[in-house]
């Protein structure tokens, strides 16, 4: 790897992802040992160089040869182009550019609904700004994301289901809407920040559908296996609310959604065995 010297990369050390990939650039020699710092710990000197706003929101980069700074996707490419150019120069063509800017944004916004910092906020943190666009952009890709791969797995428990991706869009957006009209005047302010994490629950739970769609099981195995992973999001969901500091309000109304909407699965299969 090239090193780039003289360079600084401003990260948000407490954001998971972004405290993973600035040491990767660190530790296989794209940036030198010493070309990160963390943005709560920020020396007065690269305080002043910055727009820490801006820094919130998109990653920073100073260049001390020249007391420049570059942010989020181009100070990415800086980095990467200087030990792949070419890389860099595909990135740059604008379909790709103002793709990749978009898709930059869109995690950046809503990095902390993605991977939430059990530390306290204050001040000084590193917190992105509030983008309802990014934010109903996220929610919706997880809703849509979600719908798909339930619809696919849902044949497999047994019941009599047929793939369905609309009868599964429904299940999600009534999750929201359920959501919403319960809980808005007990959330206020933090009702987005919610349906952020709430959207990530269910974003873990179709990340573990999905291996289960390549496998030849039977019905009472996938039943279990869903019980599992319903579990594993009930206990992310309070883990998250703890987080947000929330009681458990928000997840007894989440599972009652849930049992509500297993009543009516069920009524649904009574109703079609039935009829046949």
């Amino acid at each position: 790897m090239k090193t780039l010297n003289n360079h600084t990369l401003i990260y948000d050390n407490e954001c998971p992802m972004c405290n993973l990939y600035s040491k990767g650039f660190t530790q296989y020699g794209m940036l030198a040992e010493k070309g990160r710092e963390a943005f709560t710990e920020i020396s007065v000197g690269n305080k002043n160089l910055i727009d820490f706003d801006r820094a919130k929101n998109e990653i920073a980069l100073i260049d001390h040869d020249h007391n420049k700074v570059v942010y989020g996707l181009d100070s990415l490419l800086l980095i990467i182009g200087n030990s792949f150019p070419t890389l860099a120069k595909i990135a740059r063509v604008p379909p790709l550019y103002w793709f990749f800017k978009r898709l930059y944004s869109f995690v950046s916004y809503n990095r902390k609904q993605i991977i939430p910092s059990p530390k306290e906020y204050t001040e000084e943190s590193c917190i992105p700004d509030y983008n309802l666009k990014y934010r109903i952009a996220y929610i919706a890709f997880v809703v849509f994301f979600s719908a798909y791969i339930l619809s696919i797995f849902s044949v497999k428990l047994g019941l009599g289901l047929e793939q369905n991706f609309g009868r599964e869009l429904s299940v999600c957006l009534g999750q929201i809407l359920w959501q919403t009209l319960f809980l808005k005047t007990y959330l206020k302010e933090k009702l987005w920040d919610y349906l952020g994490n709430m959207m990530t629950v269910s974003l873990l739970g179709t990340f573990l559908l999905i291996p289960a769609l390549f496998t030849g099981f039977s019905p009472v195995f996938y039943s279990m296996y869903f019980g599992i992973v319903v579990f594993v999001m009930f206990l992310e969901h309070i883990r998250r609310g703890k987080i947000l500091k929330l009681n458990y309000l928000p997840t007894i109304s989440w599972m009652m959604f849930r049992l509500t909407a297993l009543v009516v699965m069920i009524i649904m299969v009574i109703s079609n065995i039935k009829l046949s």
